[in-house]
């Protein structure tokens, strides 16, 4: 009886899974580890992986909680869309991940502005997304999450703005408590001093951005169907970002 084959069919993230699952470079040149829609329902034995990923990606499982990671300092992505997470130990995963950088958590079920202060704990996150969770809908949410995140550069595939550093900052520097008190501010709305800032953006460079490549890797994982992967990762590939592609 094959004993790591029923434990996978359960959804076990085994050391034999992790050792024999697919790994690959993507076009951003990080080497990683696929371990997407295995039914995988927590985060175990990590260690297999012996820290030789850039990257690992665990979308599409079952996963409730981000927890039980173990050392991996070469780890600079996490994908971890379409689960079922609603917490996150931050302080954790800044201990044993200190050169994570980026964090994909589309469509998941974070609630709560509370729910992401662990992030702030980890120094190097540049790139976040929350796409898809109950807490982008509360009040103030983006303002929040860039007060905590001191190092965040994109959120939800879009650039944080100088002007928004400064109004989290008024907003929570003094009291994380004034979400209750601020104005409301609609997820994905440029803030007023926001759009003071559009005509002295830098100009956007020919191909694909970081920003673009991270959005085409969530479309993979979000795919419904054989030919939208296949699409997606042919753009993936050849660097041609399609027009539908939202960021």
């Amino acid at each position: 009886m094959d004993h790591d084959g029923d434990a996978s069919a359960k959804g076990r993230l085994t050391a034999d899974v992790i050792t024999n699952a697919p790994r690959a470079y993507d076009p951003a040149g990080e080497y990683a580890l696929d371990l997407r829609a295995r039914r995988i329902g927590e985060i175990e034995n990590l260690s297999a992986s012996r820290d030789q990923y850039d990257a690992i990606d665990l979308s599409a499982n079952e996963i409730v909680k981000v927890e039980n990671i173990p050392p991996l300092k070469r780890l600079r992505t996490l994908y971890l869309s379409n689960n079922k997470i609603a917490r996150v130990n931050g302080k954790e995963l800044a201990t044993s991940c200190p050169f994570l950088r980026n964090v994909v958590l589309t469509n998941n079920k974070l609630g709560n502005l509370a729910d992401v202060d662990g992030l702030g704990e980890c120094p190097r996150l540049t790139m976040l997304s929350l796409v898809g969770n109950p807490v982008t809908m509360k009040e103030n949410y983006r303002l929040y999450v860039i007060y905590k995140c001191k190092a965040l550069k994109t959120l939800d595939f879009q650039r944080v703005k100088a002007s928004e550093r400064e109004a989290a900052a008024k907003t929570f520097g003094a009291d994380d408590g004034a979400a209750a008190r601020a104005k409301t501010f609609t997820p994905g709305e440029a803030l007023p001093e926001a759009k003071e800032d559009v005509e002295k953006e830098e100009q956007v460079p020919s191909g694909p951005t970081p920003e673009q490549l991270l959005a085409l890797k969530v479309a993979i994982a979000n795919a419904e169907t054989l030919e939208e992967v296949a699409r997606l990762e042919q753009a993936l590939a050849s660097g041609v970002v399609p027009k539908d592609l939202a960021i």
